[in-house]
């Protein structure tokens, strides 16, 4: 179970590592996740001291700490631009998530901050990080902006800075003890103690195969729904997911290492997430590149170190690392030696502490989960567009034409990195349909 969600021991006997979804800042704002009792199924989640770190070339880090003045004092002359911009709305998470992460076309429980926060996400992060000063502060927003894997003066792209940024204040950037997978293990323990049946291993080949079953829920990117119900669909619908687009792959490689990652700033060590980018100008060239069909030989790197917080994760004294680049769309050529040059710019004798690899390309992530297009782990292209059409334009985009069937997965709002509340949405449409 878990699809992206899962953990397995990818190089060495004893050395657990993530697959891929690895740290949940947005599981922990998500008002649905909010409801489950998923402690009870033996879910915990870890919080390292810091969110995140992001090296710089002259030895510091910036920190997105918890603690809004702690962050803006390590950013220099930018602190209290970051302070002014993230304040309103780390304020109000707990309220302001409900709209951020709901069902589109729908009016906001907080009509006045989500407009504030519409008018600020709308812009592309260049705009936004180049009104904070310092290199610091613009760096650490350029960073978290990249998580949309488009091109960073794209509009929209803001969005994404904020997101993760007051996310990270308000609820931190966790991680689970003993890996990702325990979150998977945890909503499946809970939904069996609720009557519910798993079935694995049975691939669906045509939607006539489930035609028994009331509601059918589809976890599944366009293509997929193509492949095993296009027949049934009207052909206009048919149409529009023939020209839904897929965005940039991850090209992942993970680590086992005799000890911690050797950072050149002490920083980086307080926190499980760290960005490898330079600055916001390096960051928006190297995401300029992928999307230009390349890969920038300084690429924007998210790097997980979870072991200095989770030690169940590898044997004593060992620690577990990954870390990827963003890449075109099903990318074949090699990049994990330009991966691990980038970690030994910030972290040198890195390479050093390596026991044994393992790497990801786009083509092995889609053969471990065919949701993963192309290397894909967005379930399709975040652009502004198609963030509010995903998969189509549709009052209710998680209804398909046909009686009893809903789309739940990545490829609709509020898309990537929230998935559960993807199927929350499509379970309460379907739910509304039934009363």
């Amino acid at each position: 179970m878990g699809g992206g969600l899962r953990s397995a021991e990818l190089t060495l006997p004893g050395f657990t590592h993530d697959v891929c979804s690895a740290v949940h800042p947005l599981a922990l704002s998500s008002p649905f996740f909010r409801t489950l009792p998923l402690a009870d199924f033996g879910l915990e989640w870890v919080q390292p001291p810091a969110a995140l770190a992001h090296p710089l070339d002259d030895g510091s880090a910036a920190l997105l700490e918890r603690s809004l003045d702690a962050t803006a004092e390590g950013l220099g002359p930018g602190g209290g631009d970051w302070r002014r911009r993230m304040a309103p709305f780390v304020r109000e998470w707990h309220e302001l998530s409900h709209d951020v992460l709901a069902s589109p076309l729908r009016i906001p429980r907080h009509p006045l901050m989500m407009a504030r926060f519409g008018l600020q996400g709308l812009r592309s992060a260049t705009s936004f990080a180049r009104g904070l000063r310092g290199a610091a502060a613009r760096a650490l927003f350029a960073g978290n902006a990249a998580h949309s894997f488009l091109p960073l003066d794209a509009p929209g792209t803001a969005a994404f800075g904020l997101l993760l940024s007051i996310s990270g204040h308000a609820v931190g950037w966790p991680i689970v003890r003993g890996g990702s997978q325990r979150l998977a293990d945890g909503l499946e323990a809970y939904f069996r103690s609720l009557g519910g049946e798993i079935v694995t291993s049975a691939p669906v080949k045509h939607l006539d195969e489930l035609a028994p079953a009331r509601l059918v829920l589809l976890d599944l990117t366009p293509r997929q729904v193509l492949r095993i119900a296009g027949d049934k669909l009207p052909a206009g619908y048919r149409r529009r997911l023939e020209r839904y687009r897929y965005g940039s792959a991850a090209f992942k490689v993970d680590w086992a290492l005799d000890g911690p990652v050797p950072w050149t700033a002490p920083g980086c060590s307080r926190a499980a997430t760290v960005h490898l980018g330079g600055t916001l100008e390096e960051i928006a060239a190297s995401e300029a590149a992928q999307a230009g069909g390349t890969v920038h030989d300084r690429p924007f790197v998210l790097f997980v170190q979870p072991t200095l917080f989770d030690d169940s994760r590898a044997p004593a004294g060992r620690h577990t690392a990954w870390a990827y680049c963003h890449v075109p769309n099903g990318y074949a050529p090699d990049v994990s030696g330009i991966i691990e040059r980038q970690v030994e710019r910030f972290a040198p004798g890195f390479r050093e502490r390596i026991l044994a690899r393992s790497i990801l390309t786009p083509a092995a992530l889609e053969q471990g989960n065919a949701n993963l297009i192309g290397g894909d782990i967005s379930g399709g292209a975040m652009d502004l567009c198609q963030v509010f059409a995903r998969p189509v334009a549709r009052p209710t985009p998680y209804r398909m034409p046909l009686k009893g069937v809903y789309l739940c997965s990545a490829s609709t709002p509020p898309g990537a990195g929230v998935h559960g509340m993807c199927g929350h949405h499509a379970a309460r449409a379907a739910l509304a349909d039934t009363a």
